[in-house]
């Protein structure tokens, strides 16, 4: 049995394939934003960022279970069923170079510490369940 939870994929389990997808998310972001700031000085450059990762996107239908009535005194609720993220409109910069760049170095290099500081976050949370998993099975390490 201890074998078979070992051989056992773990992102068939629902947390770890979140994580997965946020930390592909984050990768992809980290990419865009160097891409940013590799066109700073390109002229009439716009910036670009992704669509917000959510957790209830990730999840897609999962999320989005009818709820069972088990009576006819129960509330059905009102749960609406959202789509797949939309795209986030733009703003415009604070800054535009004179040449229309619209890339502004200190939101670029915020966004990568933010990407950094999350992506910290789901290789710890990653580790964790690891860890609980193993102390499960009897093998702590």
């Amino acid at each position: 049995m201890i074998r078979q939870v070992l051989a056992m994929d773990m992102n068939g389990l629902g947390l770890f394939r979140l994580i997965k997808g946020k930390m592909d998310w984050l990768t992809q972001r980290q990419e865009v934003v160097a891409h940013n700031i590799a066109n700073a000085d390109t002229p009439g450059y716009q910036p670009s960022d992704l669509t917000p990762f959510t957790f209830r996107a990730a999840l897609g239908n999962a999320a989005r279970l009818p709820q069972a009535q088990t009576s006819a005194g129960h509330l059905t609720g009102t749960a609406t069923g959202g789509g797949p993220a939309r795209e986030v409109t733009e703003r415009k910069p604070y800054e535009t170079a004179p040449d229309g760049n619209g890339v502004v170095l200190e939101e670029q290099l915020l966004k990568i510490s933010r990407t950094g500081t999350e992506y910290n976050m789901a290789i710890n949370l990653y580790r964790k369940h690891m860890g609980l998993i193993r102390t499960a099975i009897g093998r702590a390490g």
